[in-house]
């Protein structure tokens, strides 16, 4: 893949897709700067090499108009703080006002313009939107992974106007090595734990995954589909009856092709969806009536921390319980921990992504102990299922 490294930035001006989705507080300002942060190697190889940075992003799901709760302002502010220097920000995003703050950077400066979703032409893909947005550079570097499944004007569409004049940001080259470097890994065995509430949400990436990994750890909600399909009885646990044949039809697949899937054999049960509720350890496969498994338990932790112990490479999507409530967190941070030992004794490759793995390590105080966080949510799983995601492949195409 082409990247920001080896396209010619002196005097130009690069226009960058990032993705500054970010939070923001009741007072405007930015609640967590992680996406912001990600991108300053990119910026850094922009600006250190005399080009001159045109960022452009989404922020939030505002109706294609103007809206002052979804403005890209503070965000400037937070880019500044981060970078050490001046962050421009243009109100306009397309247009000859936007073009012609563009065409007054200096070499070594950067713009922010503002929220490209104010306008119906981005989430519509639209070619005409897209040929605007190309008029504010000389050269397009996608750097945005976690909208990379997103066929819209600025992720896709407008990378066609750069032809040979097209690279990958470091974000995104990062995202796709690491992802690549568990599902082509020759280093065994290779480990995937997946959880999450539902099994109907991970069909494709557990199919997927029989073919690249050793073992396969399930965990969350969707355990109980797998145990239920086995003749297990679940008590009140959350079950997707629908599925259940789907459940079967994953673990014969599993069986032929040499994988040892591992489901929990004692869960923490507890009477009602609740922090304060009354709880009890039980056999997975004999859950009371009127009670519902919300974690798994010591016996199946330590299964799991050995067979994670023993791994090369592995990645994780989805806790293994509702660890949102402290009572029913310890299998995921147990998970985590053991995960983050075996990542520090360098015998493991850890790789976590999905909205709520990546929510856990960091709430566990473990995002900087495994070996990557993927922050590409939607889009790293959709690539996990082998999609040809748009803001990938309109590089490759213009490259």
């Amino acid at each position: 893949m082409k990247t920001i490294e080896q396209l010619d930035v002196r005097g130009k001006r690069i226009l960058v897709r990032v993705d500054y989705n970010v939070p923001l507080r009741e007072d405007g300002e930015v609640a967590n700067n992680q996406r912001i942060v990600a991108t300053i190697p990119t910026l850094k190889s922009i600006l250190d090499r005399g080009g001159r940075a045109v960022l452009v992003s989404h922020l939030g799901r505002p109706k294609a108009a103007y809206e002052a709760a979804y403005s890209l302002r503070p965000v400037a502010v937070e880019l500044a703080r981060i970078l050490g220097r001046e962050v421009q920000f243009s109100e306009y995003t397309v247009g000859p006002e936007a073009v012609a703050a563009t065409k007054a950077l200096q070499d070594g400066e950067v713009l922010l313009m503002e929220n490209v979703r104010f306008f119906p032409g981005e989430e519509s893909g639209d070619a005409q939107f897209a040929r605007q947005l190309a008029e504010l550079g000389d050269a397009y570097v996608n750097d945005a992974f976690g909208t990379a499944h997103r066929a819209h004007a600025s992720t896709a569409v407008v990378a066609a106007q750069f032809a040979g004049r097209a690279a990958f940001g470091h974000v995104m080259a990062r995202e796709i090595a690491n992802v690549d470097r568990v599902l082509q890994s020759k280093e065994k065995p290779s480990v995937a734990v997946v959880g999450g509430s539902k099994v109907s949400s991970k069909i494709v990436i557990l199919e997927r995954l029989l073919d690249r990994v050793d073992a396969l750890l399930i965990g969350g909600g969707m355990a109980f589909t797998f145990l239920k399909a086995q003749g297990a009885h679940v008590g009140n646990s959350l079950v997707e009856d629908e599925h259940l044949g789907t459940a079967k039809h994953i673990l014969e697949a599993a069986k032929a092709k040499g994988v040892d899937i591992y489901l929990p054999v004692d869960v923490v049960a507890a009477d009602r969806f609740a922090g304060d509720a009354a709880t009890q350890i039980v056999s997975s496969t004999r859950i009371p009536d009127g009670w519902m498994g919300l974690d798994v338990g010591p016996e199946t932790v330590a299964a799991y921390a050995k067979v994670v112990g023993n791994a090369k490479t592995l990645l994780w999507n989805g806790p293994l319980g509702v660890f949102e409530l402290e009572a029913f967190a310890h299998g995921t941070r147990a998970l985590g921990e053991a995960i983050a030992s075996a990542t520090a004794s360098g015998s493991l490759f850890s790789l976590v992504g999905g909205g709520d793995s990546v929510a856990a390590v960091e709430q566990f105080g473990l995002a900087d102990r495994v070996s990557y966080v993927s922050t590409g949510g939607g889009a790293m799983l959709e690539y996990l299922e082998g999609r040809v995601l748009p803001g990938i492949q309109a590089v490759y195409d213009a490259e």
